[in-house]
């Protein structure tokens, strides 16, 4: 209880703390003051848009990378990982080839079919895994994932598109403005469809044989998980590009510190995902001020030690 008293206190500061940084933060200047007409359009075009981007594909991919781990039944799973989002860059590939002019509404519908059958065949493949060997599980998503990129990165080099796939296969926020990330906004409403199925997705942790005799419709909620981290991915992957360790490493910190219960954590797992990656944007852009790192980039280092002190570390309870 106390952890949580702790989080609910500590997670909105922080958040409000670095959304305002990240305003204030970049390679242009903000005119003479703030009424100033160039630091008006500086924010309102380029900087603002850039913060609410972070922190919905934060949110979104925490979420989805919670979900994912709920219908697999692995805490080492998460989309960047499992072939999820090298399944939505296939999908952006193939409009693109088939199609150039296809709009980003459509480049995201393509990848978010993708997704889901990349998605789908990793989970079939996962569930036949033997469960008490849970590290053959993540084992699997890593090579399955690369043998995906694999194919999108052949693909994109015999249609002389190799400079265009890196774009989606990094993600990066340098290239956000007004007109060009609203289509994140989608992940809000798939988030509260999550919270609304938050009780039956505990529950199918339990594992399909206890759901289904707790009344729990098992291959629907799978069905309605699968949507729900596919779009999320989906959309991530389309406007900004692949973010590793977002889903990954959020929920499991959750866990810790708050427990299972998915409807009581599920808002912190959003927040802690908008408040790593919107970090991690910020960080990229003071390294090497005034150039920037691909938040990809940043979270992939801050992500993998983060994960492994997870994964070492012990719990005081244990």
């Amino acid at each position: 209880m106390n952890c949580r008293i702790a989080y609910a206190w500590i997670a909105p500061l922080l958040l409000a703390a670095l959304f305002a940084v990240s305003l204030c933060v970049g390679a242009g200047r903000t005119g003479t003051g703030p009424f100033d007409p160039a630091a008006q359009q500086l924010l309102f075009v380029s900087r603002l848009p850039r913060t609410l981007a972070a922190v919905l594909a934060g949110a979104g991919l925490a979420i989805a990378g919670l979900i994912m781990q709920t219908i697999a039944r692995n805490r080492f799973v998460e989309p960047a990982t499992a072939g999820t989002a090298q399944s939505a860059a296939l999908g952006i590939l193939i409009a693109t080839i088939f199609y150039p002019a296809a709009s980003l509404a459509l480049k995201t519908l393509v990848a978010t079919a993708t997704a889901l059958a990349g998605t789908t065949v990793f989970l079939a493949t996962a569930h036949r895994l033997p469960p008490e060997q849970p590290y053959l599980v993540p084992l699997f998503g890593l090579v399955y994932g690369g043998v995906i990129g694999a194919a999108v990165t052949f693909a994109a080099w015999q249609t002389d598109l190799l400079q265009y796939v890196e774009i989606w296969m990094n993600g990066e926020f340098s290239g956000i403005l007004r007109g060009r990330y609203e289509l994140l906004w989608l992940a809000v409403p798939l988030v509260g469809a999550a919270w609304w199925i938050a009780d039956r997705l505990t529950i199918m942790t339990l594992g399909r044989d206890a759901s289904i005799g707790l009344g729990i419709s098992y291959g629907r909620m799978l069905q309605a998980g699968l949507v729900i981290v596919s779009v999320i991915t989906a959309l991530t992957v389309t406007v900004v590009g692949m973010i590793p360790f977002a889903g990954l490493v959020v929920p499991n910190v959750s866990s810790r510190l708050l427990g299972d219960n998915i409807r009581s954590s599920i808002g912190w797992v959003a927040a802690g995902g908008a408040i790593l990656v919107l970090g991690c944007d910020i960080i990229g852009r003071l390294v090497r001020y005034p150039y920037e790192i691909p938040v990809g980039t940043v979270i992939g280092v801050a992500g993998a030690l983060l994960f492994l002190v997870l994964l070492f570390g012990r719990r005081r309870d244990a």
